[in-house]
């Protein structure tokens, strides 16, 4: 393995003392934002030298964006760059506006691409969107960070794209996991041979079958855990076993409706800190479900990994009319301390919304819960009671088993 940079193959504890004076500094920059500092409080950026203290702030879920940005637009007073210095702004649904900047590498995802052998000499066909949204830019900012040319292809047009690609000769795509094989199976139709023999994808799930399809075909498939707001978070390697941090983030796996990181291998919510100057968002909660992978990667890359996008967090759910939330179910957890975890099933009985909590404990009198449960999630339920280790790990706290059809 050829490393990206020397980041990737330090020993952990060199990673941890570079974390250990980078988490300052971006907590510094943090306190330069307006939004990020009323968020923060009172800390003193040398006092946040650790992923501990790290753990100690408090979280900012990307559902408050919204409304932080519509009190203090375009960011939310997030930024840590004047709005002016950002070559670009973009939309994503929500709406939700994000900065970009066009220096090298900016959203990180250039180590994707190295790590999955695009290079200079190749030539990508970038079908992520350009318009209003940040994909294409991201993925065209890694491709010049490895030396590679961009074909702005763009989404749709499928008959134009198989042109375009024959006609250039690309030997790369970067695009959703999907539309590959749709300009693949054109291609097949307008019998037309295409050079793209390696593909990087994301913004939506690579499914084991349509990675053999690729495979079949000869082009090697890698996929990537970004978002809009981060930039690149993990990615795959040529071992895929996992997704490997990336070197510019902090990442946490935490309870759901909690700061709280889970123990490693336990399903959790993803929670990221960038050590981005100029958008540097701490305990950023994304609102995916993901759990640590033990060791290191085959491959050679040092850094954590983690098992990839494994659902989503916000299981907000309504029973009885009245929303229960996960925040609830860990308030719940936390006013017994020898709860270890609780889950909320909805069912349905009848014409009529059955809840039950489950309820790891040693404890064997159910009643011992009735009334936390009833002023925790303000509704009345059965209450289950099982041993410590019972419930499933999957992430999940609040499970909705009721069907309508």
């Amino acid at each position: 393995m050829t490393p990206f940079d020397p980041l990737e193959t330090r020993s952990t504890d060199a990673r941890e003392a570079d974390q250990a004076q980078a988490l300052p500094r971006a907590i510094a920059a943090a306190l330069r934002a307006p939004g990020l500092a009323a968020h923060l409080g009172e800390i003193a950026p040398d006092q946040v030298s650790s992923r501990a203290a790290l753990a100690t702030l408090p979280v900012l879920r990307k559902s408050a964006l919204v409304a932080a940005q519509g009190a203090q637009p375009p960011f939310g007073g997030l930024n840590a760059t004047a709005l002016a210095d950002f070559e670009h702004v973009f939309q994503s649904p929500g709406p939700i506006y994000e900065p970009g900047r066009t220096t090298r590498d900016w959203w990180r995802l250039g180590r994707f691409l190295h790590a999955s052998g695009i290079g200079r000499g190749d030539i990508v066909q970038n079908c992520f969107s350009y318009h209003l949204v940040p994909a294409g830019m991201m993925f065209e900012n890694a491709a010049r960070a490895v030396g590679a040319t961009v074909l702005p292809a763009g989404t749709g047009q499928t008959e134009l794209q198989v042109t375009a690609a024959r006609d250039i000769g690309a030997t790369a795509y970067a695009g959703t996991p999907d539309f590959l094989k749709i300009i693949l199976e054109k291609a097949d139709e307008m019998g037309v041979t295409l050079a793209i023999s390696k593909a990087v994808v994301g913004g939506g799930a690579l499914f084991p079958s349509l990675r053999a399809f690729y495979a079949d075909r000869g082009i090697t498939c890698r996929q990537c855990y970004a978002t809009a707001d981060l930039g690149n978070v993990a990615y795959e390697s040529d071992a895929l076993d996992g997704m490997i941090v990336d070197e510019g983030v902090i990442v946490e796996i935490v309870r759901p409706g909690t700061g709280d990181p889970v123990p490693e291998g336990e399903v959790g919510e993803v929670v990221v800190t960038s050590l981005n100057a100029d958008y540097p968002l701490i305990r950023f909660a994304t609102g995916d479900l993901s759990a640590v992978l033990p060791g290191q990667s085959p491959c050679g890359r040092t850094n954590m990994r983690i098992k990839g996008w494994m659902g989503r967090a916000d299981q907000t759910t309504k029973i009885k009319g009245m929303f229960v939330r996960p925040e609830q179910v860990a308030a719940l957890v936390s006013r017994h301390d020898e709860i270890h975890r609780a889950r909320v099933i909805a069912t349905r009985s009848g014409e009529k919304d059955v809840m039950t909590v489950r309820i790891e404990t040693r404890a064997a009198n159910p009643a011992l819960y009735e009334e936390t449960v009833l002023s925790t999630l303000k509704l009345r339920g059965h209450v289950e009671l099982v041993p410590p280790g019972s419930l499933p790990n999957d992430g999940l706290v609040i499970e909705d088993l009721r069907r309508y059809d």
